[in-house]
């Protein structure tokens, strides 16, 4: 689904009477559902690999949005995945140095990236120690639950 159609759907959700609004396309399904508060907050269900998925309101956008990854070759090493739905950003601030580059030594623990999610930024660390062989997403990209971020050898 196209991302300015699901902000669209959920903006005419929380502003409308409607408590609830389901619709099915060729690449899912999406829910809406309005909370007490008046908040929309989106249910997605992609059809490829059955899997469900809660997404809060603002990182809903993103949720939906189907990511054009290229197919890789098989890859060695440990895969550092995504724990949430959000934007992508390797440095902490636009215009810093990024938490690591290809060849970077990491230790478990250490910093690795920016995962923002309901405008909140959430540091991403190593989950074991190594070299990092490969970044697989760009600085800024919409990313999903479980997707490969980086490749530690």
């Amino acid at each position: 689904m196209d991302l300015r159609k699901l902000k669209t759907l959920i903006d005419l959700v929380s502003e409308s009477n409607i408590s609830e609004l389901e619709i099915t396309e060729a690449e899912g399904k999406v829910r809406i559902v309005k909370s007490e508060g008046g908040q929309a907050m989106p249910y997605v269900q992609q059809q490829a690999p059955q899997t469900m998925a809660y997404a809060p309101a603002a990182a809903s956008v993103a949720a939906a949005a189907p990511v054009a990854t290229p197919a890789a070759p098989v890859e060695t090493g440990h895969i550092v995945k995504s724990p949430m739905v959000g934007t992508f950003y390797r440095s902490s601030n636009p215009g810093s140095k990024p938490f690591v580059e290809i060849g970077s030594q990491v230790k478990e623990g250490d910093a690795v990236c920016i995962i923002e999610a309901m405008k909140i930024m959430n540091e991403i660390d190593a989950d074991r120690a190594g070299t990092i062989t490969q970044i697989l997403c760009e600085n800024g990209q919409a990313i999903e639950f479980g997707q490969p971020l980086f490749i530690i050898e």
